[in-house]
């Protein structure tokens, strides 16, 4: 008897799993419960999503008329300050007598007072008229009758919009500026958004350009969106065409789930209906509404996961239904697992070792089913594991080197401490324009050093970088090297490895140009087609070479005239070498006290 139940048993203890599992759900009819749970789960999920879209459309419906409105009164109070008798006389009539007699009449006076009664502090904040007038001191910016409304082009020069204006070759006629168009100044004193119209006063047959500003709040707009919203959760704003935002009912989502404007425009077709988009991993349904006048457009993004969410909450009510009838399934399949639950449980408590240190192996299992092959595999794992955490241990700290070598190889940090050294005394200097130039070159310049997109860029790109890269230099070293680029344009489109020029360039100015006694120099940069090659020439007038230094100046062991490594130098050379074959990269050519010539050849290939 006891032979034959330790028979039953060590063959119960042997059956395959898939046969225990089988039997005890087959008892328990669960599947067809399961897949009922499913299909209604999936049902539900599209049912929540839709009610809450129509929920939404029909805010939005509202929403849009409503930030229309608020526009349209700040074009109202254009319109208004636009039709009074001084805005006219000043703005649509010659001027042909001194601003004094002009700013002294009662007209000046009622310009003024209505001006200021346009403001209502809740919407429009202030009204100022900006005019390129040369003449500072006029009484037009100092009378007591215009003074708060006119103020000097000087004021706003350095903004974006100002900027705008400037440099579109056909400007247009008004401008709804965001935030960030304006200056800190502006949004300090005025408003944090603006509608800004140009226009012109004649002044003794001469054309002055003039601006006149309606600040207003985005508080107001910022209400409107908040109230738009039918989901916690979700983020409506507005962004122009110039993708800048505008508005926003919560700016960190809008920053998350942005749309820029070109995508947006593409799908107004659908603009009443809600499209699906995927945003982080993550799918969201986006509407979009024109808003009028303003080239703007209001975006409502309701992320899946607050839907989930709510499904959820739905779907819960129905488990705990289903959670009855799974009961019993539950204790018969508990009873045929029971020989097995308690192994499966040794092997999941061992894994979970894991969180704390190395895979530890199991000891050998009793029974040989799908349990016992599983600490069998579990085991084999543990080993391999531990063979495959050390390989990848020193392959990361491999990859680590390898990248800090790589980055410090492209990057010199020490331009850069220059660059924002020489900034500080600029702007300690208090001279914008030049602050505001060098942190455009050098924003630039990372912006194409650092893009790793493709490492593949094309001349063009190459010729911008180390243009940039001078023009930093001659801030520095107040214009002592002048550069010439002669490159064909024929060539311009042609690729080449970034950072091929700026290494040679680099060397050229620091070991070359600056070891002069002058500190000055020239540096000329050409190309040409060679046998389905192109050959570029990089030539400065600097100290030159001795002779004994070239031959080992593009094997990575020589040193430069002042004591410094040509690592970058060869590694730009080795790199053309590994991309295009040994009948690739640098040649050096030099007479000490002349200057050195560098040859840069390359295989030609068009960018794609």
């Amino acid at each position: 008897m006891k032979r034959f139940l330790h028979f039953i048993r060590q063959g119960y203890g042997d059956m395959k799993l898939q046969s225990k599992f089988s039997l005890a759900l087959i008892l328990a009819v669960t599947l067809p419960m399961l897949m009922l749970a499913l299909f209604f789960y999936g049902k539900l999920y599209d049912m929540t999503v839709s009610y809450t879209i129509r929920q939404e459309q029909d805010l939005s419906s509202k929403t849009a008329p409503m930030i229309d409105e608020t526009v349209q009164k700040v074009l109202d109070t254009y319109t208004e300050l636009s039709q009074l008798s001084f805005y006219q006389t000043l703005f649509h009539q010659p001027v042909n007598y001194p601003f004094s007699s002009l700013t002294a009449s009662s007209d000046a006076r009622e310009f003024q007072k209505q001006a200021r009664e346009m403001i209502d502090g809740t919407l429009i904040t202030d009204i100022q008229i900006y005019v390129d007038f040369p003449n500072t001191s006029s009484s037009l910016f100092h009378a007591p009758s215009t003074k708060e409304i006119f103020s000097p082009i000087r004021y706003v020069k350095g903004t974006y919009w100002y900027g705008i204006f400037q440099s579109t070759p056909i400007p247009a006629a008004d401008l709804y500026c965001p935030s960030f168009y304006l200056g800190t100044q502006e949004r300090q004193n005025h408003g944090d958004l603006a509608y800004i119209r140009r226009g012109s006063l004649y002044y003794h047959g001469t054309s002055y350009p003039c601006y006149t500003a309606i600040y207003y709040s985005s508080a107001p707009l910022r209400g409107i969106l908040q109230d738009n919203l039918a989901l916690a959760g979700s983020v409506s704003y507005i962004l122009n065409d110039r993708d800048a935002l505008v508005a926003s009912s919560d700016e960190s989502l809008s920053g998350i789930y942005w749309l820029d404007y070109e995508s947006i425009e593409e799908s107004f077709m659908s603009s009443n209906n809600f499209i699906e988009r995927m945003i982080l991993d993550q799918k969201i349904y986006a509407g979009f509404y024109s808003i009028s006048h303003t080239g703007w457009f209001m975006v409502t993004v309701l992320p899946s996961a607050p839907l989930i969410q709510q499904s959820h909450r739905i779907m819960l009510q129905y488990v705990a239904l289903y959670l009855g009838f799974l009961v019993l399934a539950m204790l018969l399949a508990a009873f045929l697992a029971r020989s097995i639950s308690r192994r499966i449980s040794s092997v999941i408590s061992q894994m979970q070792q894991v969180r704390m240190g190395p895979p530890v192996p199991m000891g050998s299992p009793e029974y040989h089913d799908e349990v016992g092959d599983l600490m069998d595999t579990y085991n084999y794992m543990t080993r391999k594991m531990g063979d495959l955490m050390e390989e990848q241990r020193q392959a990361a700290e491999d990859l680590r080197i390898a990248e800090f070598n790589s980055l410090q190889a492209q990057i010199n940090p020490h331009f850069l401490y220059n660059t924002m050294d020489m900034i500080n005394w600029l702007a300690q200097q208090g001279r914008t324009s030049e602050i505001s130039n060098a942190v455009q070159n050098l924003s630039r310049f990372y912006k194409l050093t650092l893009s790793r997109k493709q490492s593949i860029s094309t001349i063009a790109q190459e010729e911008e970088h180390v243009s940039i890269y001078i023009r930093l230099q001659n801030m520095r070293y107040h214009d002592s090297i002048e550069f010439i680029s002669d490159i064909p344009d024929e060539l311009m489109e042609y690729q080449i490895p970034k950072l091929t020029l700026q290494p040679v360039i680099e060397n050229s100015i620091l070991h070359g140009i600056l070891e002069k006694d002058t500190k000055s120099g020239t540096i000329v940069l050409t190309g040409w087609m060679e046998d389905g090659d192109i050959v570029l020439l990089i030539s400065d007038n600097g100290v030159g070479i001795p002779p004994e230094k070239l031959p080992v100046i593009l094997t990575g062991t020589g040193k430069s005239v002042s004591g410094g490594t040509n690592i970058a130098v060869y590694n730009t050379h080795r790199r053309l070498q590994i991309l295009y074959g040994e009948a690739y990269g640098l040649s050096y050519s030099s007479v000490q006290g002349q200057g050195t010539e560098v040859q840069i050849r390359l295989p030609a290939k068009r960018g794609e």
